[in-house]
């Protein structure tokens, strides 16, 4: 070896020695190195910069990240990502509320109407004194109550959404007026999307169920009356492929 050759002690706790017979053998500590196959020392230096690097976006990535917050203000979403679509559900579903509603009023309005023809001829509730327009009270407030639980069961039903963006799937997920919880799902975490439409209506009227499965977990999304669920399945695969791929997605 040659004389001159400086040692270096990768530790830290050993100064340089530039001649090895300086060496004193009672205060120099060897180090073992981690050596390579073929036996020559291994040094790595990492170095990492004090401020994360911030990503350059496009004007045109920024202008529709500007554009979702005003068009979705509640939306929590991050730079540059922006909304690609937002599904709502098809208004088929409200047709079993309402459905109901008129079969209760309908019921009401009939019993009504046969109590106050079997009235004697004072305009009398039959074996009472009550006259049969009192009813009318009681029968429009039921009325009432069932068409405001109808209204309300509306809103619920239209406050679920499902946004899709380009770097994640936010789910809104209402319950009642005053139950609701937002889920977010990335992109990179999605491992399949698919629909199903069973039955004639869901054909006839272009509705389905849209169902995410995640990685890591047997976690399983749903988003039922889902409007045009094959064109949404088809962006939302088209979205994966391009945040995985890191391609900007055309919405």
């Amino acid at each position: 070896m040659n004389p001159q050759e400086q040692h270096n002690d990768p530790t830290g706790q050993n100064p340089p020695v530039t001649n090895p017979g300086q060496i004193d053998p009672q205060t120099y500590q060897p180090q073992n190195p981690q050596s390579t196959p073929g036996g020559e020392p291994q040094v790595v230096y990492m170095a990492r910069p004090v401020e994360p690097h911030r990503q350059t976006l496009s004007p045109e990535f920024q202008k529709r990240h500007e554009e979702s917050i005003q068009q979705y203000p509640k939306l929590n979403l991050s730079s540059g990502e922006y909304v690609i679509t937002a599904i709502k559900r098809h208004p088929i579903g409200l047709f079993p509320i309402w459905f109901a509603t008129g079969l209760v009023v309908l019921a009401i309005v009939a019993i009504v109407a046969f109590l106050v023809a079997k009235a004697d001829s004072n305009g009398h509730l039959v074996g009472t004194t009550m006259p049969a327009t009192y009813l009318a009270i009681p029968a429009l407030l039921v009325s009432i109550l069932a068409l405001l639980f109808a209204f309300v069961g509306t809103i619920v039903y239209n406050a679920n959404r499902f946004y899709l963006t380009n770097e994640s799937v936010i789910q809104h997920i209402q319950t009642s007026l005053f139950s609701q919880r937002e889920q977010t799902i990335s992109l990179s975490n999605i491992e399949d999307a698919s629909f199903n439409q069973d039955g004639i209506l869901p054909h006839i009227f272009n509705y389905g169920l849209l169902r995410l499965s995640t990685q890591g977990d047997e976690t399983t999304y749903r988003f039922t009356y889902a409007s045009s669920p094959e064109k949404q399945i088809a962006l939302l695969n088209n979205a994966v492929e391009d945040f995985k791929n890191v391609r900007p997605m055309e919405g």
